[in-house]
C-alpha cells in the first residue's frame, strides 16, 4: 500500500544520507576551485622575469591544471546513489583534489628553484595560502584527505627551504604556525559540518513525518482526501499518457449511522479501523493506494489493474465482509458495504473528475439497488 511518493535520490538511513550529502556538497564546491589553480599558475608564469625561457615547465603545468580542471568538472555524480557508488565517487574525486594539491605544491617548488620564477614567489605564496585555506573550509567532510591536501600544497616548499632553515626561519615558522591553525580549523569545521548534516537529516525526517501526517487519516492510517486529490489526477494523467490501465473503487459502509446511534462513536471508530484493516488484507499490492475519503466512505486506486481483476478483488472484499462481519468488544457485528467501480477510458474520461463522477454514480446505484453489492460504472 502506497501512501507517499518517496524521493529515490535521498537516502533515509543516517549513515547513507551523510555520505550522500558529502558527495553532493563536494560536487557543488568543486566547480570553481579547479580553474583558480590554472589562473594562479598562468599568473606566476606570465609575471616571471623571463616567461619565454619557461616554455616547457609553463606549458606542462598549464596542461596538467587544464586536464585536472576538465576531470573535476566532468566527474558526474552516480546515477544510482547506492553506498558503493557514492564511496567510489568520493574517493575518485578526492584523488583529483589531491592531485591538484600535489601539482600546485610542485609548481610552488618551481617558483623557489627556478631563477626566472623567483619574481613570482609572492603570487605563489598568496595562492598557496588561498588554496590551503579553501581546502580546509570547503572540504572538511573528511579530515585525513583534507589534511593531506594541505600537506601536499606546502610540502615541496618546506623541503626546499629546510636546507637553509636559518635563512628562512621567519617564513618556515610562519608556515608551521599557519598549518597548525589550519589543522585546528579543520577539526572544528569537520565537527560542525557533520553536526549540520545530522541536523539537516533530522529536519528532513520531521518534514517527511509532517507531510505523511498531512496526507494520512489519523484514525485508519490510510491516505486521506488530500492525498487522493494529489494522486488521482497524477495517475489519470499517467494512464492517459502511457495507455496503462487504471481502476478506481469506491466503498461506502452500509447503514453506518445506525451503528453510531446504537453503539456510540467509539464503537463506530473501531469499526472504521477494522474496515481499513480488512481493506489492507484484500488490496495488498504495493501500488494499490488505499484511502479514507471521509466519514464511512473509502476508496482504492489501482494503477495497472484491469477492470475485471479489480471487480474480482472488490467482490472478494464485499463477500468476506458480508460473511464474517467485524468483531466489536468480542462480539460479532454484521457489516456490509456498497461498492462502485470504474476504469479509466480515454474515449469518455476527459479528466479525473469525469472518471470519479462515473464511479461515484455507480456507488450511488449500488446503494439505490439495495446495498451490499458492487456496480460498475
Amino acid at each position: 500500500m502506497n501512501h507517499a511518493m518517496p524521493n529515490p535520490l535521498m537516502p533515509n538511513d543516517p549513515a547513507h544520507f551523510r555520505l550522500w550529502r558529502e558527495v553532493q556538497d563536494m560536487r557543488v564546491r568543486t566547480t570553481l576551485g579547479g580553474i583558480f589553480y590554472l589562473i594562479a599558475w598562468l599568473l606566476c608564469w606570465t609575471f616571471s622575469s623571463a616567461p619565454q625561457q619557461l616554455l616547457l615547465p609553463g606549458s606542462l603545468f598549464s596542461l596538467v591544471f587544464v586536464i585536472l580542471l576538465v576531470l573535476r568538472l566532468r566527474h558526474r555524480l552516480p546515477a544510482d546513489p547506492d553506498i558503493n557508488s557514492l564511496l567510489r565517487w568520493r574517493w575518485q574525486h578526492w584523488t583529483l583534489l589531491l592531485l591538484n594539491s600535489m601539482f600546485w605544491g610542485l609548481a610552488t617548488g618551481c617558483c623557489l628553484l627556478l631563477t626566472p620564477l623567483q619574481d613570482s614567489q609572492l603570487i605563489a605564496a598568496l595562492s598557496t595560502i588561498a588554496f590551503s585555506t579553501a581546502a580546509i573550509f570547503n572540504f572538511p567532510m573528511q579530515r585525513l584527505p583534507a589534511a593531506c591536501a594541505v600537506m601536499l600544497i606546502y610540502l615541496p616548499a618546506l623541503v626546499i627551504m629546510l636546507p637553509q632553515a636559518s635563512k628562512n626561519a621567519g617564513v618556515l615558522t610562519t608556515l608551521v604556525f599557519f598549518m597548525l591553525y589550519l589543522m585546528l580549523a579543520l577539526k572544528r569545521n569537520h565537527r560542525e559540518y557533520h553536526a549540520g548534516v545530522d541536523v539537516q537529516h533530522k529536519l528532513l525526517e520531521q518534514h517527511e513525518q509532517l507531510e505523511l501526517l498531512s496526507r494520512t487519516d489519523s484514525l485508519t492510517q490510510l491516505g486521506n482526501r488530500l492525498q487522493f486529490n494529489n494522486l488521482f489526477e497524477q495517475q489519470v494523467a499517467l494512464a492517459k499518457r502511457q495507455g496503462s490501465p487504471l481502476t478506481l473503487l469506491l466503498l461506502d459502509i452500509d447503514h453506518f449511522k445506525q451503528i453510531n446511534d446504537q453503539y456510540g462513536h467509539m464503537v463506530g471508530d473501531h469499526c472504521l479501523r477494522q474496515f481499513a484493516e480488512q481493506m489492507r488484507q484484500t488490496f495488498r499490492r504495493d501500488s494499490d493506494i488505499l484511502l479514507r475519503l471521509g466519514g464511512e466512505e473509502f476508496g482504492v486506486l489501482m494503477p495497472g489493474v484491469e477492470l475485471e481483476q479489480a471487480r474480482q478483488l472488490g467482490e472478494l472484499f464485499r463477500q468476506r465482509l458480508d460473511e464474517h462481519g467485524l468483531s466489536v468488544q468480542g462480539q460479532p457485528l454484521r457489516l456490509t458495504t456498497s461498492l462502485g467501480l470504474g476504469a479509466f477510458d480515454r474515449t469518455r474520461d476527459t479528466s479525473a473528475d469525469t472518471l470519479f463522477r462515473r464511479v461515484d454514480e455507480a456507488l450511488y446505484q449500488a446503494k439505490h439497488l439495495g446495498r451490499n453489492r458492487l456496480c460498475e460504472a
